[in-house]
């Protein structure tokens, strides 16, 4: 009998197709970590030698980690539109922080439901009031680092991100695949609070010992090189440098507790990737990290994000694929990729394809070391007035990664920039090469046209 049931297993196991192959049959599961205010440095794989990210470090080793990824529109509500329908402010239609106008079911949460996924979004939402029907199970809450209940009780907001994230997947129903965004606040100041990044108290001790370096632009003399109506002192990102990191004393305290909601964050992350190991989900799970916008650390004298320099739009992105061959882990990627890219990259490998509205690529490619069409080499920057032009002007632009063109809509003022010998954008280029303005110009308005 024993030779009798030996046998019948040895057939059973002939008949079955290899584990890689099972797990390919499965429904690709879909974890979205989306961080807040995190520019493309903010990480220890990125060449960041003080902030500590080890478990999105471990990440990056295992999946792809892309090294110009930038964002269409360097503000929070209009890029989590951006993530939701792949496509460019001009045409997902909010401004700033209202709902979008591309319906609900070309999104790719929307899409993913209507397919049978069980859907969660946990954390900042910023696009409007939460559409909590559109989801089967969605918290929303963002402002604050300290959230108090009503019983008192003080949660700083990454432990709720966290523990929401957590509780997702232990209730989730496990005869369906599932699609979850956890957007952190952190490392987002808490604007109206004096301290504005306030870190739980077991992480004080981080970076306590470290004098962080200062910005090589940082100086008033590259304030004063800015356009004439933002090196003043009535600009937003002037006067959240004052409050942030206008003398050397506040520039050390508050950048090493941005770095520690970043570590805290990292930490958080470590959580949810080991519980979907623990539930045996990482061969079948796409897991993606990334960030709403860059942020500016006190270079050209500025603070915050919104205009288009490198370090307000460029973001990281770590990927980590299922599908690639086990050679591709570690990978870096030099091509230029958007976070339009990412809905089309979600439902390609969950829905088999992505809505005719949506303007991004598919990045599996790039993920999994296959060759493919030629990849994009510039892209159409965008961003609108935010309360007057004197408070945060509109802003557009043409982006190389050799090479920019800016237009300053309301007062007709260009800036041409030769990344390739001033990657610090100091010295505008547009009244000295008229030939190659005229071509970042023309070039600026065919893509401008196609982002619609």
């Amino acid at each position: 009998m024993t030779r009798f049931f030996h046998a019948l297993l040895l057939c059973l196991l002939i008949l079955l197709p290899p584990a890689e192959s099972r797990a390919a049959e499965r429904p690709m599961n879909v974890v979205v970590l989306y961080g807040d205010d995190w520019r493309f440095d903010t990480l220890g794989c990125s060449g960041n030698r003080i902030v500590q990210t080890p478990r999105l470090d471990a990440l990056a080793r295992e999946g792809t980690r892309f090294r110009n990824s930038y964002v269409t529109t360097s503000i929070c509500g209009v890029s989590r539109a951006t993530l939701l329908t792949g496509q460019w402010m001009s045409r997902h239609g909010n401004p700033a922080f209202q709902m979008f106008r591309t319906p609900w079911e070309q999104t790719y949460p929307g899409v993913l439901r209507a397919k049978g996924y069980f859907t969660g979004h946990v954390g900042k939402w910023h696009n409007g009031k939460f559409p909590a029907e559109h989801y089967d199970f969605g918290r929303a809450y963002d402002g604050k680092h300290w959230i108090t209940a009503a019983d008192g009780t003080r949660t700083h907001v990454t432990k709720k991100n966290e523990a929401d994230a957590l509780e997702f997947l232990a209730a989730r129903p496990k005869d369906k695949p599932f699609c979850l965004t956890v957007a952190f606040f952190a490392a987002h100041a808490e604007d109206a609070h004096p301290d504005q990044y306030l870190p739980q108290p077991e992480s004080m001790a981080l970076y306590e010992d470290v004098t962080l370096p200062v910005p090589a632009t940082g100086g008033d003399e590259f304030f004063r090189r800015l356009p004439p109506f933002l090196a003043n002192e009535k600009n937003e990102g002037r006067n959240r440098w004052h409050w942030r990191f206008d003398t050397a004393e506040k520039y050390q305290r508050y950048l090493k507790n941005y770095y520690r909601l970043c570590s805290e964050v990292d930490s958080a992350c470590g959580r949810v990737l080991d519980e979907l190991d623990r539930q045996g989900l990482r061969d079948n799970t796409l897991v993606i990290f990334t960030t709403d916008n860059g942020y500016f650390h006190g270079e050209h004298g500025l603070a915050d994000k919104w205009y288009p320099y490198e370090e307000s739009i460029r973001v990281p992105l770590l990927i980590r694929d299922p599908r690639s061959p086990a050679a591709a882990a570690g990978t870096v990627r030099d091509e230029m990729v958007l976070n339009v890219d990412l809905a089309p990259t979600i439902l390609r490998a969950t829905a088999g394809g992505a809505p005719a509205g949506m303007q991004g690529r598919d990045l599996a490619p790039l993920c999994q070391g296959t060759s493919g069409p030629a990849w994009r080499t510039e892209f159409f920057y965008e961003h609108g007035t935010i309360r007057d032009r004197d408070f945060i002007p509109s802003s557009q632009a043409l982006v190389r990664l050799e090479e920019k063109y800016l237009l300053w809509p309301e007062f007709g003022y260009e800036e041409l920039f030769d990344l390739a010998r001033d990657r610090g954008e100091t010295e505008n280029l547009a009244a000295t090469q008229p030939e190659r303005l005229r071509a970042m110009r023309a070039r600026f308005e065919e893509l401008r046209a196609a982002a619609k």
